[in-house]
């Protein structure tokens, strides 16, 4: 297996791990409790997703 020649220096290795860093979730908020939540999911606190309710809100 090929070796690396060089070391390589700070700024290249920093410049590599640039895109390393976590993301930052993005929340929206439930229009019906008004809670933040994942999008796309049902929300967690009353259990509505899209103006319908799919499960009771203590089960979500």
């Amino acid at each position: 297996m090929a070796q690396p020649k060089r070391r390589h220096s700070h700024s290249r290795k920093n410049k590599r791990r640039s895109h390393d860093a976590l993301k930052v979730v993005g929340l929206s908020v439930c229009p019906k409790c008004n809670e933040p939540k994942l999008p796309h999911r049902i929300c967690g606190n009353c259990g509505f997703y899209q103006g319908k309710q799919i499960v009771k809100g203590s089960e979500a």
